[in-house]
């Protein structure tokens, strides 16, 4: 299976002026505990890493520390998350009938969710890992006011890997394109051409590193897992 991991963002919301993906939890750079995981992941056999050439010195110190065993290329990230992937979907190689995409700020993903998630979308065009949401959610308008209290029993809230079948996708990608669509992830693309996409168990751990407080999280969960 073949793997893209966006990593081209600096991370505002962190508060730092370079690439989140660089600072450090625990022992390790966010990105490396995702690469980690990926390394473990029997499923998965070619990495690909879409980010600004400027991340490339830090982000090649970083693999030769890990010394991975399977091989990882550096893609050059766009503007958007959505333009770094459509560039990364370019970069496959040409074997690749299958993708999964995972954000690397969810440097908390265990090689068993790659896993099924790579398992699953052999027989599917488009699954997200995902997690059914606890809380009520409400519907506010503008001025603040609860619209509609939508049934959670029906909400899941996304996360990544993502998978879809590559020529569907790039299909997608291509047709935002052309109409000028902007989605914060590639399964609204795949919802927007009318196909089908499946939701797989994630896990509850699999949370996205944005801000200082996550980080803190992220250092928790890593300490009880031994790390």
């Amino acid at each position: 299976m073949y793997l893209l991991i966006p990593a081209a963002g600096i991370g505002k919301r962190m508060g730092s002026n370079r690439n989140k993906l660089l600072l450090r939890v625990r022992s390790q750079p966010i990105i490396a505990w995702t690469l980690l995981a990926a390394e473990a992941a029997n499923t998965i056999s070619w990495i690909g890493i879409i980010s600004q050439p400027t991340d490339w010195p830090d982000f090649s110190a970083i693999l030769a520390d890990l010394k991975l065993t399977k091989p990882v290329e550096l893609i050059q990230g766009g503007s958007t998350r959505q333009e770094s992937v459509y560039n990364g979907l370019q970069a496959l190689p040409v074997a690749a009938e299958q993708v999964l995409i995972h954000d690397g700020a969810r440097c908390l993903a265990t090689p068993d969710l790659f896993n099924s998630c790579a398992q699953a979308i052999r027989h599917c065009p488009g699954l997200i890992a995902g997690v059914p949401v606890k809380d009520t959610i409400k519907v506010v308008d503008e001025q603040g006011i609860i619209q509609e209290t939508p049934d959670r029993q029906k909400l899941w809230a996304a996360q990544t890997p993502q998978g879809f079948d590559v020529k569907l996708l790039k299909q997608c990608h291509a047709e935002g394109v052309r109409q000028g669509w902007e989605v914060t992830d590639d399964a609204a693309l795949f919802e927007k051409c009318g196909i089908k996409v499946r939701i797989v168990e994630g896990e509850e751990t699999n949370l996205k590193v944005t801000t200082p407080q996550d980080l803190a999280i992220a250092e928790f969960i890593l300490t009880t897992r031994g790390f």
